[in-house]
């Protein structure tokens, strides 16, 4: 007969295989749902981690794989949640801790996602570019602009307080259509006179005001300092066509194009100015081009259509009409005549 302590010990080890039975159970399921989710069937990791029993659901990494599957398949509610539990199962787990300041961004929670963020960039300030990356537009988001200079000059690899950093910060803030970019363009050229792009930078903040002299002031000072810069001639086009200076817009493209004979916009434009002018043939000349470097627009064809209608040439017109409709078929707003 056994006696008590056997019969315990018995029971003991029995509890013990079927607990490590579980953990083994779940770690192959945890396993599985990586494999489902690095062939992108999200569904199937989703379906795998969801039917771990509720004993399971701090199990080493379950959450944090969770997390991943919620983000991949774009419920950040979900996946902020799960990154949130995986962060109170192990503080220190870096990828859930990334992951978290990521959901939070794409949330809209820039000022909650900085210190998640903070965080990955002390563990790893030079192997995680795209943490670093995003912890600077947050910085911008929440208009922290010290921190979001310095943070994109690491991203680039320039020191913070260089001409650069200025200059890249008010590339950024320009993309949001910050005034703030005017500021930190003049200090980049506080710092170097002589900087790239500066000049195009204040150029274009005046030109989305309005001010045009000023705008023709910038773009010709980034011109001189730059000049193989095809897009500064642009936009000095754009600068002398809104004023009437026909000859000087054609001067402007003339140089564009010579720098850049890939700019499509440049021919088209260029098109558009001869024919202000009357110079028919000629822009006959560059639309055909453009027509030829982007067959399927419909843009070119429209303005040849006008082109051709203004010396009665009228099949031709009608020609162009044509393809102009067929380009534009599916389309969902009706053609419009090209100004």
């Amino acid at each position: 007969m056994r006696t008590f302590v056997s019969i315990l010990m018995l029971s003991l080890a029995g509890s013990i295989v079927a607990q490590s039975s579980a953990q083994s159970s779940a770690a192959d399921q945890l396993q599985g749902a990586q494999q489902a989710l690095l062939h992108d069937h999200i569904d199937e990791a989703l379906s795998i981690l969801q039917s771990l029993p509720a004993a399971d659901s701090h199990s080493p990494g379950l959450q944090r794989e969770l997390g991943r599957v919620y983000y991949r398949a774009g419920q950040l509610e979900e996946a902020k949640a799960a990154f949130g539990s995986a962060i109170q199962d192990d503080s220190n787990d870096r990828e859930a801790i990334q992951m978290e300041g990521l959901v939070l961004y794409r949330m809209g929670q820039q000022n909650a996602a900085i210190p998640y963020l903070e965080r990955v960039r002390q563990w790893e300030p030079g192997s995680n570019a795209d943490a670093n990356y995003v912890l600077a537009l947050c910085y911008l988001n929440a208009h922290r602009l010290d921190e979001a200079r310095t943070a994109f000059a690491r991203q680039f690899g320039m020191p913070a307080d260089s001409a650069g950093s200025y200059l890249l910060l008010a590339n950024m803030l320009l993309q949001q259509r910050s005034v703030e970019a005017a500021q930190q363009a003049k200090k980049a050229l506080a710092l170097s006179r002589s900087l790239p792009m500066a000049h195009f930078i204040l150029g274009e903040l005046a030109l989305q005001e309005d001010n045009i002299p000023r705008a023709i002031q910038e773009f010709d000072a980034e011109r001189q300092i730059n000049p193989n810069y095809a897009p500064a001639y642009d936009r000095l086009e754009e600068c002398y066509l809104r004023t009437d200076k026909l000859e000087e817009a054609q001067q402007a493209l003339i140089r564009a194009i010579a720098l850049d004979r890939s700019d499509t916009d440049a021919f088209i434009k260029m098109g558009k100015v001869l024919l202000s002018k009357h110079d028919v043939q000629t822009a006959i000349m560059y639309l055909k081009i453009a027509e030829k470097m982007v067959p399927n627009d419909f843009t070119p064809h429209v303005l040849l259509a006008r082109a051709y209608h203004l010396p009665g040439q009228e099949g031709d017109a009608r020609r162009e009409a044509d393809l102009a409709e067929q380009d534009h078929a599916a389309g969902q707003t009706p053609l419009q005549p090209a100004k």
